[in-house]
């Protein structure tokens, strides 16, 4: 079976030579013909993966209501920007709303606009949130201006990253190129890359052959800088790691299944781990509060999920019981498979913003 994608990287590399690991995983997820988010829709039973609000209600219901509460500690303002990055089917956002019309004022308020950069899951979402009147964007900068609450459940772990190993007299660009046979191969620049000694000042001291993960930055600082200016606050939830670490996580994702992040280029989900220690360094950098990160159970715990669960078994069939248990398994616990402490929950907000539900005022990120 061909792959036009993975033809066309290879005529890239050819003319330009090897590439960074960041543009390789930027063209395999968004080329605007080829890419893996801008062709299909991936997530569920019959995608590559599945996503907390695909487990369960409970999930987007209580980020819905968490959402309702900040509205609150902002002053309650008449109108808002509502504002969700990669929302996949728009479950999420679904579930968030219906929980939040406890409160008519927050819907009267809200301004629904949706960052999605693909054309197939942008035409699920216009479906599963019509009653709501979304407005979609490419880019969190084309939002419009006003205070906002920004949702972003595993948006960060699919921003490109670039990938880096420790030599002997410093670090090696970690790139994408072409063995004799013509297949893609990873490869290190042998030109030491100086610019990266700043970032990597604040991981802890390497060993020879270590490799460090740095994060497209742009859509974190833009996001941070936007908070500090115009008020509001934002929840990031995705799997990665607390303190900024050495290791290459670097996955892809098909039919459920790891596979090698080189064989089908535009075909499988590209992830890495994210850099909590790094996101919220980046937000404060750019004028943001940071919070957290906490680990998804803990934050659910907080925002009352286990009650949620027992209300829903009340009125529940023996399967349904059975069902709403292991989700709230999946959801908060600590073994394998399990969300609970692989995942993790960041809060940034506006400077004036005092710390935001489920986080309490010692827990300010501190660099």
């Amino acid at each position: 079976m061909t792959n036009p994608l993975k033809d066309e990287i290879r005529a890239l590399i050819e003319v330009e030579g090897p590439i960074s690991v960041g543009r390789y995983m930027a063209l395999c997820l968004g080329h605007p013909r080829h890419g893996y988010y801008v062709t299909r829709d991936p997530f569920g039973a019959g995608g590559d993966f599945i996503t907390a609000p695909e487990i369960s209600q409970m999930f987007g219901e209580l980020i819905g209501l968490w959402a309702v509460a900040c509205w609150q500690q902002m002053g309650e303002p008449s109108s808002f920007r509502l504002v969700e990055l990669g929302p996949g089917r728009g479950t999420l956002m679904a579930d968030a709303l219906r929980a939040a019309r406890l409160v008519p004022a927050f819907g009267a308020a809200m301004r629904l606009h949706l960052v999605e950069m693909s054309p197939v899951l942008r035409r699920r979402q216009a479906e599963t949130l019509k009653d709501h009147a979304p407005q979609w964007h490419d880019r969190i900068e084309d939002v419009p201006e006003g205070p906002a609450i920004v949702i972003a459940n595993e948006f960060f772990d699919a921003l490109p990253v670039d990938q880096f190993v420790r030599g002997p007299t410093g670090w090696h660009e970690r790139r994408v190129g072409l063995d004799v046979t013509g297949s893609l191969v990873f490869g290190l620049d042998p030109r030491p890359f100086r610019p990266i000694e700043a970032f990597a000042a604040g991981f802890p001291r390497p060993a020879e052959g270590d490799l460090l993960e740095r994060m497209e930055s742009g859509p974190a600082r833009a996001l941070a800088a936007r908070l500090a200016a115009q008020g509001g606050t934002a929840l990031a939830l995705d799997y990665g790691h607390a303190r900024s670490g050495f290791g290459d996580t670097l996955q892809a994702m098909k039919d459920h299944r790891f596979t090698n992040p080189l064989a089908e280029p535009g075909e499988a989900d590209l992830t890495a781990h994210v850099d909590f220690a790094a996101l919220a360094g980046m937000a404060r950098a750019a004028g943001a509060r940071a919070f957290g990160p906490l680990t998804q159970g803990d934050f659910l715990r907080r925002l009352g999920i286990e009650a949620r669960a027992a209300t829903l078994m009340g009125s529940a069939s023996a399967a349904q019981k059975a069902a709403i248990g292991s989700a709230l398994t999946r959801l908060t616990g600590a073994g394998t498979g399990e969300m609970g402490t692989l995942f993790k929950v960041l809060a940034l907000a506006a400077p004036t913003f005092g710390p935001p539900p489920a986080f309490a005022p010692e827990e300010e990120f501190a660099t």
